[in-house]
C-alpha cells in the first residue's frame, strides 16, 4: 500500500505503467546522463531512471517520504536523495559535496501541479534572465490544461502568456494524455506528458526585460485587439504601422502573434525609441 497523500504537498501517487513508458522513453535517458527529479514521492520514476543514469538526484520535500526513499533505494552509488524546498533550494551549492551529481543535465519528474509555474520558471529562467545552464531536455507529468497551453500554437485558444514565456526559451512537445485514473486518488484533472528542450531563441530579444512587459500587457485582457491593450506604451496608430511592416493585421490580438513576432515587435518597439533619442 503506498503512503497516505498529503494535501499540503499536492500529492497523487501515479500508477500508470503505461504513463511511466511514456514519461521513460521521452525522456531518452542514457548512461552518462546527470538526470534531476523533482518530488519523486514513492520513488516509482526513480525506480525506473537508475539502471539507466549515471546519476540519479531527486528532490523531496516531504520528510516521512524521504525516510521511505532512503529504506528502499538509499544504498545505491548512484541514488541521491535531498530533502527539502526545490524552489527555495541552491542546488549547484548544496552539490558541492557531492561531485557525482554535479550539473545534471536532464530533468525527469511529475510535479506537483499547484507550484507548476515556479518550478517551470526554476528550470527554464525567464525571459530576462534564461537558466545560464540549460538542461538538455526536461520532461514533465503536469496538468493537461497546462500542457495545453505550453505546446499551443499562435491562434489557438490554449495560445497565452505562458506558451509565449516558454517557447521563448525552448521548444515544447506534447508527448502523450494521462486520465486521472493513472493516480491513486485521482485527482479532479486530466494530466499529460510534455517534453522541453531547452535551446537559445534565435533572433533573441534586443531588450528582453521589455519583451516581457510587452507579452503580460498583451495578454492582460485576451479578448481585446493588441492595439488596445498596448496603448500606455506605444500610439495606436504606431503600432498599426509596426505590425503592417511585420506583415500583421492591425487588429490582431496577443494571441495571434507567434514568438518570433513578439520577438520583432519588441526589437523594432526598442529601435524605435533609440531612433528618436538621436
Amino acid at each position: 500500500m503506498p503512503p497516505q497523500t498529503r494535501k499540503q504537498f499536492g500529492q497523487h501517487w501515479l500508477k500508470s505503467e503505461a504513463a511511466l513508458d511514456a514519461i521513460v522513453a521521452a525522456a531518452a535517458v542514457k548512461k552518462g546522463d546527470r538526470v534531476l527529479e523533482v518530488g519523486p514521492g514513492t520513488g516509482i520514476l526513480t525506480r525506473r531512471l537508475l539502471p539507466l543514469a549515471q546519476a540519479v538526484l531527486a528532490v523531496e520535500i516531504d520528510r516521512d517520504l524521504c525516510k521511505l526513499l532512503v529504506e528502499q533505494l538509499g544504498k545505491r552509488d548512484n541514488f541521491l536523495l535531498l530533502q527539502g524546498d526545490f524552489l527555495t533550494m541552491d542546488l549547484a551549492d548544496t552539490l558541492v559535496s557531492f561531485p557525482n551529481f554535479q550539473r545534471p543535465n536532464k530533468v525527469v519528474a511529475n510535479i506537483p501541479y499547484n507550484i507548476t509555474g515556479p518550478i517551470l520558471e526554476k528550470l527554464l529562467g525567464a525571459i530576462a534572465t534564461p537558466n545560464p545552464h540549460p538542461f538538455d531536455s526536461i520532461v514533465l507529468l503536469v496538468q493537461k490544461e497546462v500542457a495545453e497551453r505550453l505546446s499551443a500554437r499562435p491562434s489557438s485558444r490554449a495560445f497565452g502568456g505562458l506558451s509565449v514565456r516558454v517557447q521563448y526559451l525552448a521548444d515544447c512537445e506534447w508527448i502523450c494524455g494521462v486520465p486521472a485514473r493513472a493516480f491513486q486518488p485521482p485527482p479532479k484533472v486530466d494530466s499529460a506528458v510534455v517534453r522541453l528542450t531547452p535551446r537559445p531563441t534565435e533572433p533573441p530579444a534586443n531588450d528582453p526585460k521589455r519583451l516581457d512587459a510587452l507579452v503580460k500587457m498583451g495578454f492582460a485582457t485576451k479578448r481585446k485587439m493588441l492595439r488596445n491593450n498596448l496603448t500606455s506604451v506605444i500610439e495606436r496608430d504606431r503600432l498599426a504601422q509596426l505590425l503592417e511592416e511585420l506583415s500583421l493585421n492591425s487588429q490582431v490580438r496577443a494571441e495571434d502573434l507567434s514568438v518570433a513576432n513578439w520577438v520583432a515587435l519588441s526589437n523594432r518597439l526598442n529601435q524605435a525609441e533609440l531612433n528618436q533619442v538621436d
